[in-house]
């Protein structure tokens, strides 16, 4: 009996995995993860304008330059592109006939008998937000100075009028700025665990729903039941599909894994982003990583746990339908089940303190998702989080022994009609 069950097993592995969509889809999955991750590096090699610079040249027919100058620099300070900024020393329309590539703008400015100030920028082509917006503030600054001079301003006055305001952030709590970058990196680490999960759980639910119905529509199901006990087949499909998605979930952190080293061999440690450096630079002071490590074994009993029971449940549905699509009818509920705990972890932080978000940390099969999202966020403690996982073992026990009750019943029933009668009957009978 066992050489069947690992027959079985490694069967339905096989069907699964040597297969051409799944050689397919990994491919196609590992050059998006690594073009995703090096993104701006492909946009400039196919001519994208990461570090090229804009050169802006000004036609100033108010003798305003400098502040012009002045005020775009201090504007542009945060500005992630390169701009390069020049006087004009020929006739517009010298200047119109040079317009060639998007890399250089005009900037026209004039007097304006009711507004003050008109001002026209002229492209080669449609102009970015960014660079448009930024231009827009500068001059609305220099309308201001405009007037302001007009108006006989003195020059201390002026710059005072036209300086930003010196806001200084004083904080009572010391602690506070930790914190702040604290849950920063604690928001980062939960989000990598939760949406894997998701969507994990997805294609486990899928999966297991299309194998079954599957050998049911080919009439396969009772040629396997005549040598297997529907256990034995019951159990060797939820660790095949278990087993796959977790092969996958490795295969992708694999796939990220080259695509940061693709990242990092291109131009060094340069190639690094600012962003990047200052995620790992707060994960290097945070405890987040370190208490994750802690409560490993837990994590991974929960998540296991979880993931078995949703393809136990996810088998039974399948077992108790005739086709797949009476299968994705009678999913629904399922689906349900984990987009509720998807959302739930996603404002965790929000209930931060509530007696509801730590009752749902408890509840098998939302638990997963919300128990380690609060013990990232240091709403729960480790101990908690083991009650958790315990309960959600129990629960996969218990669903295990009632849903073969039913899987038995479903798997040879090709007639929806009072189905669900014989589901309650079968879950009285004893094995």
């Amino acid at each position: 009996m066992k050489q069947k069950f690992k027959f079985l097993i490694k069967q339905s592995l096989n069907k699964k995995i040597k297969t051409k969509w799944f050689k397919l889809a990994n491919i196609f999955l590992c050059i998006a993860l690594i073009c995703l991750i090096n993104i701006d590096k492909i946009i400039t090699f196919f001519g994208g304008d990461f570090e090229s610079e804009k050169t802006i040249i000004v036609v100033d027919e108010l003798n305003i330059y400098d502040t012009f100058e002045k005020l775009f620099n201090e504007t542009n300070n945060l500005e992630t592109k390169n701009y390069k900024l020049e006087k004009a020393n020929e006739p517009l329309e010298t200047l119109k006939e040079k317009l060639k590539d998007d890399n250089l703008l005009i900037v026209d400015i004039a007097v304006d008998q009711s507004s003050f100030i008109k001002a026209s920028l002229i492209s080669y082509n449609t102009i970015d937000t960014t660079t448009k917006n930024l231009i827009t503030n500068v001059l609305s600054n220099i309308k201001t100075s405009f007037v302001a001079t007009n108006a006989q301003i003195d020059n201390d006055t002026l710059n005072a009028l036209l300086s930003p305001v010196n806001l200084n952030t004083i904080t009572t709590n010391q602690e506070s700025e930790e914190n702040e970058n604290k849950e920063t990196i604690q928001t980062i680490v939960a989000i990598i665990l939760i949406l894997p999960c998701f969507f994990l759980i997805t294609m486990l639910v899928q999966m297991i729903g299309a194998e079954v119905n599957d050998e049911k529509s080919t009439r396969s199901m009772e040629i396997i039941i005549a040598n297997v006990s529907p256990k034995i087949h019951f159990t060797s499909k939820i660790i095949s599909a278990t087993a796959f998605v977790i092969i996958q979930a490795l295969l992708l952190v694999g796939y990220s894994f080259i695509g940061l080293v693709v990242r990092t061999s291109l131009a060094g440690s340069q190639n690094i982003t600012p962003q990047l450096n200052n995620i790992i630079q707060l994960l290097n002071q945070s405890d987040v990583v370190a208490r994750l490590i802690n409560a490993l074994p837990i994590l991974l009993i929960l998540f296991v746990a979880s993931f078995v029971s949703y393809a136990i449940l996810s088998g039974v549905l399948a077992s108790m339908t005739t086709s797949t699509e009476d299968f994705q009818q009678l999913q629904t509920p399922l689906m349900i089940v984990l987009v509720l705990g998807y959302y739930l972890a996603i404002m965790a932080q929000t209930f931060d303190g509530a007696l509801f978000i730590k009752i749902m940390s408890y509840i098998p099969m939302l638990s997963f998702l919300v128990s380690p999202t609060l013990y990232i966020f240091e709403q729960i403690s480790i101990i908690e989080l083991a009650i958790s996982a315990t309960i959600a073992t129990a629960f996969t026990f218990i669903i295990f022994k009632y849903g073969l009750r039913i899987y038995k019943v479903g798997i040879l029933n090709y007639q929806s009609s009072k189905l669900w009668q014989k589901m309650l009957k079968s879950l009285k009978n004893k094995e």
